[in-house]
């Protein structure tokens, strides 16, 4: 069984400005594609359906996001025996994790510990041994599972004219970007972008965006539709405190108001403490798992970061 495949984008997004060669055309197609394909996930089998129903998607899109009734409780995503070997050399081993809608799980270690191989074996990027299951517990069944992923960074090349309103157009719609703004969809993504506290970015370049800014855009990006994993790998490297306070707060009002589980890999850790309801240690494999407290309180948290104080509030 296979999970989380990045999306491959069925059209080529339409973002052509005017007055720019054919050899320049296919640069910010490329580019674009690139920027798409790196933050939106699901399942294979949905990539497919949607090239049937290419006009329903803004629809269908609009009544996944405008349903927020929290996490229901009943789905729980379990990673059995996950193990990833690059050549003779095991990166990770023997990695389970039990993870239910609504929680955010920060998974902290050292430098070079498989945290990154971790998000990227999950998200499908990378070959592993295991099963990746997603669970209805209301009737033990299988489900399929959809994936969002904001990655560490987004190299985008500087002068390139996409907005934001382009790049989302670019992946919900087929009409064609350069022909001009479509009111309706323009007003459907401001509002999505309005969750993240990112609405008045919607004119502005991509490339011209702060760290944070873009962070915050991607991760509104991964979540149009709302997924059922979302995956974070350190996406909040090199942003200031109020980037980090702002980037977080998106985070916990996305768990407290969808039905998702959130899987962050994480250096912060005080704001892991303040956030996170599971932390997980890794090195290489699972060294020690619980809530923040049970594990930086923990003599395996010590013996790897040595004395590191973590204060927890319960």
């Amino acid at each position: 069984m296979e999970w989380g495949k990045s999306v491959k984008a069925e059209k080529k997004p339409n973002v052509l400005p005017d007055n720019k060669s054919p050899k320049e055309e296919s640069r910010i197609v490329k580019n674009n594609k690139k920027i798409i394909k790196s933050v939106i996930s699901k399942n294979p089998e949905d990539v497919l359906a949607q090239k049937h129903k290419k006009k329903k998607d803004i629809k269908i899109l609009k009544d996944k996001c405008d349903t927020r009734n929290g996490a229901c409780g009943f789905h729980c995503i379990k990673v059995n025996n996950l193990g990833v070997k690059i050549g003779p050399q095991t990166i990770l081993d023997n990695i389970n994790l039990h993870i239910h809608c609504g929680k955010l799980t920060a998974i902290i270690g050292k430098n070079g510990t498989g945290k990154s191989t971790l998000i990227k074996a999950l998200n499908g990027d990378l070959p592993h041994s295991g099963v990746i299951e997603f669970m209805d517990k209301k009737d033990d069944s299988m489900q399929k599972l959809k994936i969002g992923y904001v990655p560490q960074f987004l190299n985008i090349s500087k002068n390139t004219p996409t907005s934001v309103y382009d790049l989302f157009a670019s992946y919900l719609s087929a009409f064609p970007v350069f022909l001009g703004v479509r009111k309706k969809l323009y007003s459907q993504i401001k509002e999505h972008l309005r969750m993240f506290e990112a609405e008045h970015l919607i004119d502005c370049a991509v490339c011209d965006l702060s760290g944070g800014e873009k962070q915050r855009v991607m991760l509104s990006l991964a979540a149009m539709p709302i997924p059922n994993l979302l995956l974070l790998d350190e996406p909040v490297s090199g942003m200031d405190q109020n980037g980090m306070e702002l980037f977080y707060g998106n985070i916990d009002r996305l768990k407290k108001n969808y039905d998702l589980a959130i899987i962050l890999v994480s250096h912060d850790f005080e704001y892991v403490a303040k956030y996170a309801d599971n932390v997980v240690l890794i090195d290489k494999t699972v060294i020690k798992e619980g809530t923040p407290k049970e594990v930086f309180d923990s003599k395996e948290f010590k013996e790897v970061f040595g004395n590191v104080v973590v204060t927890c509030d319960n």
